[in-house]
């Protein structure tokens, strides 16, 4: 009887479960449980109210258990937030919203005890502002009470872990986002964590993907009236479980697009070199030891955050609609750097872009449609010029780029997509995520006989959309327009 598993994907806005199964042809994915993952702010904090989170996994599990038989159990979130555990093993405080602003500086700040070049040589991380590294110098030195109570640090995907079975370990992949994480030796870097006063002790054990954190624990399979079910360690970071998935041989680009635009390719061995610093690219774990050699851009949360401002003023609008009003909008009016500070956090987006355009002496946007266009474009050209930035370090000719994940929905940003780098465009899947965590199961499980066979049957498994570039020359015109933004910001 086939084997059939069971995947948590945790977004920045939602979550779901979904069970899959390999009929030995094809991947099989049925939802059984969707829920919000809404932001919790408190005293001027932002957080992820996990408990909440919990409470769904735990709903999801009990359906599964009594609706399928279920062989395993694997989780993927987003990167760098973790929770801290003390010696009894009891959470400390919800964990902290990468966008929360106590890490405001702390880059900034961490150049007291290392310079940005020896801190990029050491890890191959882009530097932001929301990576671990910052948010834990942010307790050491602001909330040192905090952190002299903790005894375990965790990961997200490695937290949900903990809570079905107890075990505290760190998988390779989530580890690999912490800007800490030696990416050759693929151990954390415990002198620089030392050198910038944050305590080495709570760091867990580091496992590789495929491997099993431990099994349900006897008080959840007594809850749920199952028997022990392991849960297994996919590639824990989204990104890595959505590039697992690629459909693709050889040399690719991808961009996992979601909230981040994840922007890059897969190679067999780090690169942390001069131009690779200067073009700030990341070097982050992928399965079997792969390099995931990426640039995360701001992504569709420029998009996502806008409708969400114009909701609150009472305008009923839907995606389709932008979409619509975008199209209709006139091309290369304005250009917006979207990885300007000002775009980082939460408000209103629409006035943030229209003061952008007005502070750099650009064309002011007025219409909703004229906002839209103008991020459409942006972020299509944010993608040319890391496309062309990526085909010089790697010295690889790429001819296509892969689209991955839900923002692929958006079919506009995957044709301006092709248009703006000038190469064919094949989008696909749209479960990108939740297919690679569901095939490093099965890998684990010996349903699946090797990651070259689980890319080839996701092949097979899921419906792709080929997009071939159009008016490439009105993009390469406006390319020049768009360079002179890039760094700019409205704050300056």
């Amino acid at each position: 009887m086939a084997k059939k598993v069971l995947a948590f994907d945790f977004g920045a806005s939602s979550g779901r479960a979904m069970i899959g199964e390999y009929d030995g042809k094809l991947i099989n994915v049925t939802e059984i449980h969707r829920f919000s993952n809404d932001t919790v702010v408190t005293g001027g904090r932002m957080y992820w109210d996990v408990l909440r989170l919990l409470f769904e996994v735990k709903t999801a599990i009990n359906k599964a258990v009594k609706e399928y038989k279920i062989d395993a159990i694997g989780i993927d979130t987003w990167g760098v937030d973790f929770g801290l555990l003390n010696v009894h093993g009891e959470l400390l405080s919800n964990p902290n919203h990468y966008r929360d602003e106590r890490t405001v500086g702390m880059p900034e700040e961490t150049e007291k005890f290392i310079s940005p070049s020896a801190l990029y040589a050491l890890t191959g991380t882009q530097t932001m502002r929301i990576n671990t590294l910052y948010q834990l110098y942010y307790l050491a030195h602001y909330r040192p009470e905090l952190l002299a109570q903790a005894d375990t640090m965790l990961f997200m995907p490695d937290l949900f872990a903990y809570f079905l079975t107890g075990a505290k370990r760190a998988e390779a992949t989530i580890a690999s986002t912490s800007n800490f994480l030696d990416p050759k030796t693929k151990q954390f870097n415990t002198a620089l964590l030392e050198k910038l006063g944050i305590p080495t002790r709570i760091l867990p054990e580091i496992i590789q993907p495929g491997e099993t954190y431990g099994m349900l624990s006897e008080e959840l399979c007594r809850e749920f009236d199952c028997d022990p079910i392991p849960v297994v360690a996919v590639c824990t970071h989204d990104t890595a479980s959505a590039v697992a998935a690629a459909p693709a041989e050889g040399d690719f680009v991808y961009i996992s697009c979601g909230t981040w635009s994840l922007f890059g390719t897969e190679l067999s061995a780090p690169v942390i070199n001069a131009e690779s610093e200067r073009i700030q690219y990341t070097n982050e774990g992928g399965y079997e030891g792969t390099t995931r050699f990426l640039k995360n851009i701001m992504g569709l949360w420029l998009i996502q955050e806008s409708r969400r401002q114009w909701i609150r003023e009472g305008e009923n609008v839907s995606y389709a609609d932008l979409e619509r009003e975008a199209l209709a909008a006139e091309p290369f009016k304005c250009f917006i750097d979207c990885d300007a500070p000002e775009f980082e956090t939460a408000g209103d987006l629409p006035n943030r872009v229209r003061e952008f355009c007005r502070v750099t002496g650009q064309y002011v946007p007025e219409t909703r449609g004229e906002v839209m266009r103008c991020i459409y474009e942006s972020l299509a050209m944010k993608y040319k010029l890391n496309f062309n930035a990526l085909r010089e370090v790697s010295d690889k000719a790429f001819t296509q780029i892969n689209m991955l994940g839900g923002g692929i929905k958006d079919t506009l940003l995957c044709r301006l997509t092709a248009n703006a780098t000038g190469v064919r465009v094949v989008a696909g899947p749209t479960e990108a995520t939740v297919m690679g965590n569901i095939a490093v199961q099965l890998i684990a499980l010996g349903e699946l006989s090797s990651w070259r066979d689980a890319r080839r049957v996701i092949t097979d498994s899921t419906p792709l959309k080929v997009y071939e570039p159009e008016e490439s020359a009105a993009w390469d015109s406006a390319y020049s327009e768009y360079v002179k933004y890039l760094g700019k910001s409205a704050k300056n």
